[in-house]
């Protein structure tokens, strides 16, 4: 695996170095009662290697404020390894290409870079050749920089694309282990489970005349198996269904103080918002918790999206029908386009976990948006498909 914080840090240290480089190179060309550097140079250069420090955030005015430096070093008759320094511009050049996907940019830098190759460099040679000379030169310093900042990105698109693959890859490897959790489930657990509730329910029928002490007992085991054979129903649901979401635990409670912070958002929202909620949700198996939980999550964004302010909402969680009824009445817009992975996601939700949603406008409420599910308390007798 590539650690990404020591990569990091590389690439900081590779910034400092310039700076350090420059006065190596600087004393390298200095020679006593032969040749010194000019003080402006080393102005100049120390100057660019402080600049080339910000190439990180702005990588683009970083490259053109080291061209217009290199211009009067490049007319310096420096001497030696000291002439390197002003071609600092060039490494910024590759770095604005190696970054950027624009091309805009990429035309600003490398004019900037061009036009202080040929600014420092013309008129400095003597033969009849001279513009011609520097016309190459400027081709060559500006046009490898260029093509390796263009060589520099590609290799940075081809890795990106590599780790999304990859990424692809396990998101791939992950369904199928899902899939393969699911048939193993189906194939063991759930099938051992329906045969226990089938003994049960023939011992129940034999004994019904001996005990009824022991018929009670036997129920009450065969109407808990069937529970939990429904539990492992949905969980395979959503094993083989990734895009219903992944199965979480929810504690009564904690459904309870999520339902109130959801309300809390509406309200600093700007809405109006009239709640009853009841907190007694313990018959709801972890599916169902979840599934309410998300219910509500989604109709109050959808409050805050599209409903008007003006409208006050009204927001109700109670116990009815045998199940639990959440119910979400306001002032929104009906929808004119068809209806977006968000309400799909929803009754795909409350579908799984054994209940029904409905949504639109409602004449029980005065023509008023609403959104209304249910949930039973548990989903006994179940059999798996």
């Amino acid at each position: 695996m590539i650690d990404i914080r020591a990569h990091r840090d590389w690439r900081r240290l590779l910034r400092w170095l310039p700076l350090v480089l420059i006065p190596v190179l600087l004393l390298a060309s200095t020679y006593p009662d032969q040749y010194r550097v000019p003080p402006h140079y080393w102005l100049l250069a120390m100057t660019a290697g402080v600049v080339f420090l910000a190439g990180a955030r702005w990588p683009l005015a970083v490259s053109i404020v080291l061209s217009a430096l290199a211009v009067p070093m490049l007319r310096t008759d420096a001497w030696g390894v000291s002439g390197l320094v002003p071609y600092l511009g060039a490494v910024a050049l590759v770095d604005v290409v190696a970054r950027t996907h624009r091309w805009a940019i990429v035309a600003v830098a490398t004019a900037g870079w061009a036009a202080a190759v040929a600014l420092g460099r013309v008129g400095l040679h003597d033969n009849s050749i001279g513009r011609a000379s520097t016309l190459v030169e400027a081709a060559a310093y500006v046009g490898l920089p260029l093509l390796l900042g263009l060589y520099l990105r590609g290799q940075r698109d081809l890795a990106e694309n590599l780790r999304i693959r990859g990424e692809e890859a396990q998101a791939r490897t992950r369904l199928d282990e899902r899939a393969a959790l699911a048939r193993e489930l189906h194939d063991v657990v759930a099938h051992h489970m329906a045969s226990i509730i089938l003994r049960i329910s023939v011992a129940g029928h034999v004994v019904r005349e001996a005990d009824p002490r022991m018929v009670t007992v036997l129920d009450d085991v065969r109407g808990t198996a069937a529970a939990a054979l429904a539990d492992i129903r949905r969980l395979l649901a959503a094993l083989r269904d990734p895009a219903l979401g992944t199965v979480a635990l929810v504690d009564t409670e904690a459904i309870v103080t999520e339902v109130d912070a959801a309300l809390t958002r509406a309200r600093a929202a700007g809405f109006a918002v009239v709640a009853e909620v009841d907190t007694d949700l313990g018959g709801l198996d972890a599916i169902s918790r979840l599934t309410l939980l998300r219910l509500v999550q989604e109709s109050l964004t959808n409050v805050m999206k599209h409903a008007d302010r003006d409208v006050p909402v009204r927001f109700r969680i109670v116990r009815r029908e045998g199940g639990i009824v959440i119910e979400v009445v306001n002032g929104g817009r009906e929808a004119t386009a068809p209806p977006g992975h968000g309400i799909v996601g929803m009754r795909e939700r409350a579908e799984l976990a054994g209940g029904t949603l409905t949504v639109g406008r409602s004449t029980e409420h005065d023509g008023s948006w609403t959104v209304r599910a249910w949930l039973p308390d548990s989903a006994r007798g179940v059999e798996l498909s």
